[in-house]
């Protein structure tokens, strides 16, 4: 029978897992990261709030 064991992720020993594992975690900050690097990069080049270039507000 082969072995059930998953792959380790790409840049990390770890074992993905499902749900609050510390693997998500990391994704997920990276994520966030680069969303924010894009709101201050769209703020610095449109000279406007993300907030009002999206149209959130008036």
């Amino acid at each position: 029978m082969p072995d059930e064991t998953p792959a380790t992720s790409a840049t990390t020993r770890d074992v993905p897992a499902f749900g609050w594992s510390g693997y998500a975690e990391r994704v997920n900050g990276r994520f966030a990261m680069v969303g924010f690097a894009a709101v201050l990069l769209i703020e610095a080049l449109s000279g406007d709030t993300f907030l009002h270039w999206a149209g959130l507000v008036p």
